[in-house]
């Protein structure tokens, strides 16, 4: 890893404000987007940049603002990548927002979410912590092979009902789910069902597939090769160099998500769920003023 002075850190985001405090990544999830070479990444992704002065950017921003709102973290880089174990930068800046009484919704795959629990708890307690979680597999096995350095999809449900029973709310990516890999009914039925037992406040589905450009298309098609033969070739033919790359199976897939999802209560449209996570407890923000 290497370390930057960012010049800013908070940029408006869907309601509310959102920062990356981090930029690459180590967890190595063969469909990762943020490797796109349209991010004009100048260093190798696993290499990551830290910005070192992000505690510092981020309270001298909530200090001057007067309207408490959500800040959200971990939509390009997770904050609890292997490097946050040693420098606890999103811990810090979890204490900063606690001090000034903002909220707080950090999108993860990582377990390493609950060393923060303390905080998430008492940023809870006084405005509002939601936890956003990705599942993309409900296969153990399959999860080790399309993001090998994190943990498994279990562990992720588990961290989901420990939120549940702390009364942190939760949402979920359901993303990206891969052609002829992950997009079959019996895979995104188990995980709906989990997330219903996991009593999430919604689901974030862009559609049943995935994204591929220049840069993160490389990165996965050497991944196919390496662990199921012969899919690259039957992608190109099918695909080309389309940057939409959906499943066969998206229309049914499509209805059993939106079906299951009105069933248990779930949000499932992507105004309603960003909707929900910028939502800022009023009550607090009318407390704060006095």
């Amino acid at each position: 890893m290497h370390f930057v002075n960012a010049k800013g850190i908070l940029f408006p985001n869907e309601g509310f404000y959102g920062m990356n405090l981090y930029r690459g990544c180590t967890h190595g999830c063969i469909y990762c987007d943020s490797r796109s070479k349209c991010y004009h990444f100048t260093h190798p992704f696993e290499d990551i940049e830290v910005k070192q002065n992000a505690p510092e950017l981020l309270e001298k921003a909530l200090k001057s603002k007067r309207k408490k709102c959500m800040i959200g973290t971990g939509a390009m880089s997770d904050p609890y990548m292997h490097c946050e174990q040693q420098l606890r930068l999103t811990r810090r800046c979890l204490e900063i927002i606690e001090k000034y009484g903002f909220g707080v919704t950090l999108q993860t795959k990582s377990d390493r979410i609950m060393d923060d629990i303390d905080l998430l708890d008492r940023i809870n307690q006084k405005s509002r912590s939601v936890v956003q979680m990705t599942l993309t597999t409900y296969d153990d096995d399959l999860c080790r092979i399309l993001e090998p350095n994190i943990c498994n999809t279990k562990r992720r449900i588990e961290v989901l009902k420990e939120m549940r029973d702390r009364n942190i709310d939760t949402v979920v990516w359901l993303a990206p789910i891969l052609p002829f890999i992950n997009d079959s009914k019996e895979n995104v039925e188990a995980i709906l069902k989990a997330c219903a037992e996991s009593s999430v406040k919604g689901i974030i589905c862009f559609g049943m597939g995935l994204t591929l450009r220049e840069g993160n298309r490389e990165y996965y098609y050497a991944a196919l090769d390496r662990h199921f033969p012969g899919l690259k070739e039957k992608y190109i033919q099918r695909y080309g160099d389309s940057y939409m790359v959906p499943s066969p199976n998206e229309k049914p897939l499509m209805e059993l998500f939106h079906q299951t999802c009105e069933e248990n209560g779930l949000f499932h449209t992507m105004e309603d769920c960003f909707a929900f996570l910028a939502q800022f407890p009023e009550k607090q923000e009318q407390i704060s003023l006095f």
